[in-house]
């Protein structure tokens, strides 16, 4: 049974009906939010849950210790190079409630979400492309979402349970920074059907590579599985001389250091290049407008990769079953 992050030795586990109100948790920082109901949905719930999502096939959340690290962008372009095959349905879930970036990003801004019978229908940027966001339901962009814990879990529960995603290969999950509520929210509801893993995203200084080594104890203690982790921003490439600068030197050996010592895989750099932001700004794929940037080769190895981990985790779970 998981434990929440920096739990006491004899924490019940964030998955116990004791979570949050046992002796061992007096003192523990996750107290309030286990004891407010996040330690996942009851037998009901999780059956709900699994109807809703029975017809998703491969579920990713993307993570990161840090904000700031790119995390929203790799997020869309996940979606979007996998969208990038037409026989696949990709649908990006954006449950970074207090700072929801992905309906700019993709373009979106000012979209709302309809009610059918059916559900929530996703806002659809390609046929085979549909997000939803707590954006989608703000009046304007600027509003400012001021919620407690179970205020946010309850709506990433409704994500899960009102949308109307239908058949999908690929559920992506952009998550904000740190590991606190809508984390354990997230896993904890998931838990209900299944998780392929979580890709970690990080920059390559140590400022952020230490929240990162955060991101994937999270992940242990509460047994997500870890595709990997890319390191963002990683160097500059001048356009003119061909040089490249480190932006953001890994003075501790970045990504790939930290990799090997924590066992966890390096699913590949991602260079800096201007264009990224100008497309972000645009709600433009960076992919489709500069498919000669090394950043888009970088991109579309590690999208590649990420694939081939999804279907070697299906057919594991074929065999079991």
């Amino acid at each position: 049974m998981a434990e929440a992050p920096g739990a006491p030795e004899e924490c019940p586990g964030t998955g116990s009906v004791q979570a949050g109100r046992a002796a061992a948790c007096q003192g523990c920082p996750n107290q309030g939010l286990c004891a407010a109901g996040a330690a996942g949905p009851d037998p009901a719930e999780a059956a709900e849950l699994r109807a809703r999502l029975r017809a998703v096939r491969h579920t990713v959340l993307v993570l990161s210790g840090k904000g700031g690290v790119g995390k929203s962008t790799f997020s869309a372009l996940l979606a979007h190079g996998l969208a990038a095959d037409e026989t696949k349905q990709v649908a990006l879930l954006d449950i970074d409630i207090c700072g929801p970036s992905i309906p700019k990003i993709m373009g979106l801004e000012g979209e709302q979400v309809h009610q059918s019978g059916s559900g929530w229908s996703p806002v659809y940027v390609e046929e085979n492309l549909g997000v939803m966001s707590v954006g989608f339901l703000l009046s304007s962009p600027d509003d400012a979402v001021i919620w407690r814990g179970p205020k946010k879990n309850g709506l990433i529960k409704q994500f899960l349970r009102d949308v109307d995603w239908g058949e999908v290969d690929y559920l992506i999950v952009d998550t904000p920074p740190g590991t606190s509520d809508e984390h354990l929210s997230i896993v904890q509801y998931l838990s209900a059907t299944r998780i392929d893993g979580a890709v970690i995203v990080t920059t390559p200084q140590e400022v952020s590579l230490q929240d990162v080594r955060k991101e994937i104890n999270f992940c242990r203690k509460v047994k997500l599985p870890i595709i990997g982790v890319v390191e963002n921003m990683s160097g500059f490439v001048c356009p003119k001389c061909k040089n490249e600068s480190q932006i953001f030197p890994p003075t501790t050996g970045g990504a790939e250091k930290m990799c090997q010592n924590l066992s966890v895989s390096l699913l590949g750099k991602v260079p800096l290049d201007p264009q990224i932001g100008k497309s972000c700004d645009s709600g433009q794929s960076f992919l489709a407008e500069a498919p000669e940037s090394p950043a888009t080769l970088s991109y579309r190895n590690i999208i590649q990769r990420i694939q081939e981990y999804c279907e070697q985790h299906h057919l594991q779970e074929e065999k079991i079953m």
